[in-house]
């Protein structure tokens, strides 16, 4: 056999057995953590009754936690007398009531917490006491919902690992297993819809279906540990969390100052709460899909407001469609479109933000915003229609200057026919 041949083959085999080692040895490793030094694990698992959701990759065994850290008694111990002894310290499994104090035992610790990430919050207890689950607990309701039931028991990942049962994807299925139960919450008098409104909103969509984890989910609204519904005063603050101009515009219109004066929620009567529907121009003025006919009457001033903003902010979207088509063509012709493309977008802008004002519910701003918005159309189409006819007029250029080239060849071609007939 060649000897560079060898040599590779030698180097070759010396690799793959150091990479087996290293993988053994990182197994045993992971056993000797999760298993032989806790004798709750080794017994557990040699009686084959470890808890249905136990998890290696449990956030808490992750960081050397044992069962003792929840469960009491001594872990070191394969005596189960010992081990499991009030001596030892051995809770068992906790009453519900006491699980929320348990899990502050460490969370709500921040000189503990703090190794583990120095920002980490610590007030995640404090914040459940006041929440409506926490309330209900109190008053002795063992059904509400309480660490465990968002978190797991034995299966705990961090909140960004996309198998974590409080990821942003998975949040709402796992609120709906209490939520969309329609017998289990059939005492609190509550609708149990709220998923199934929620799959279908813009909301939804955006975080299931396109899975955007930016899109609000049902603890972004409610709160985490302290959730709640959320009260009159505060839905618009909520949604203006995200909506920071719309919720700024309507909190400064004489609208606000009626919705408080008569309970109303902001947001929510016109957009709904969880079955957000996407957002069009005919929500306003007088058509069957208007919301502001389900207040207003004909004849009302606010009534004929809505018309007048609606038919403004139509014609910005018929001329804007019209540079945006023209656009197109001037792209496709291959001519200059830098100029009208700045032009056409800053049109965009305007009819962005145009329909923003209309939480103002002042056709005065929302027309100022619409003109300037038509200035721009105004000079995208200036400049397409220029570009078209250049466009034309290199064209028919094109064909003089074709004409006469074929008037040429052909001349060409009946001279060189007479001199091959001379010759």
């Amino acid at each position: 056999m060649d000897k560079k041949l060898s040599i590779k083959l030698f180097v070759f085999f010396c690799s793959c057995l150091s990479i087996i080692l290293f993988a053994t040895t990182v197994q045993s490793q992971e056993k000797a953590k999760y298993g032989e030094d806790d004798q709750c694990i080794v017994c557990h698992k040699d009686e084959e009754i470890l808890p249905e959701d136990f998890s290696e990759f449990d956030i808490h065994l992750q960081t050397g936690l044992s069962c003792k850290g929840c469960h009491g008694g001594d872990e070191t111990s394969d005596d189960e007398d010992l081990s499991m002894s009030s001596e030892a310290g051995f809770i068992g499994v906790p009453e519900k009531i006491e699980i929320a104090a348990m899990c502050g035992k460490c969370h709500s610790d921040i000189n503990f917490m703090r190794q583990y990430q120095p920002r980490i919050a610590t007030d995640q207890v404090q914040q459940y006491h006041e929440s409506v689950h926490g309330k209900k607990l109190a008053q002795g309701d063992t059904k509400v919902a309480d660490c465990t039931s968002c978190h797991s028991v034995h299966n705990i990942l961090p909140a960004i690992d996309a198998r974590s049962t409080i990821y942003a994807l998975n949040i709402p299925a796992t609120c709906k297993k209490c939520h969309s139960d329609k017998e289990y919450m059939a005492e609190y008098g509550i609708p149990t819809t709220q998923y199934d409104e929620y799959v279908e909103s813009v909301h939804g969509v955006a975080l299931l279906e396109r899975q955007d984890t930016g899109a609000p989910a049902c603890n972004d609204c409610h709160g985490n540990h302290g959730a709640m519904p959320p009260g009159i005063a505060s839905i618009g603050h909520i949604c203006g969390t995200c909506h920071v101009n719309n919720q700024e515009y309507f909190s400064k219109s004489k609208m606000a100052i009626e919705f408080q004066r008569d309970e109303l929620h902001a947001c929510e009567e016109c957009h709904g709460d969880h079955d957000v529907k996407k957002t069009s121009d005919d929500m306003i003025g007088d058509s069957d899909s208007s919301t502001c006919v389900d207040c207003h009457e004909e004849g009302e001033e606010a009534y004929d407001t809505g018309i007048k903003i609606r038919q403004s902010l139509g014609g910005l979207v018929t001329a804007y469609d019209s540079a945006a088509t023209l656009l197109k063509t001037v792209e496709h012709a291959g001519m200059d479109d830098l100029e009208m493309s700045y032009a056409v977008k800053d049109a965009k802008q305007s009819l962005t933000q145009a329909r923003t004002l209309v939480h103002t519910f002042d056709f005065e701003q929302v027309k100022v915003k619409t003109d300037e918005g038509k200035t721009f159309v105004t000079q995208a189409l200036k400049l397409g229609n220029t570009q078209m006819q250049d466009l034309r007029f290199r064209r028919l250029g094109f064909g003089i200057a074709t004409f006469f080239m074929t008037i040429v060849l052909v001349a060409l071609y009946f001279k060189i026919k007479d001199i091959e007939r001379e010759d």
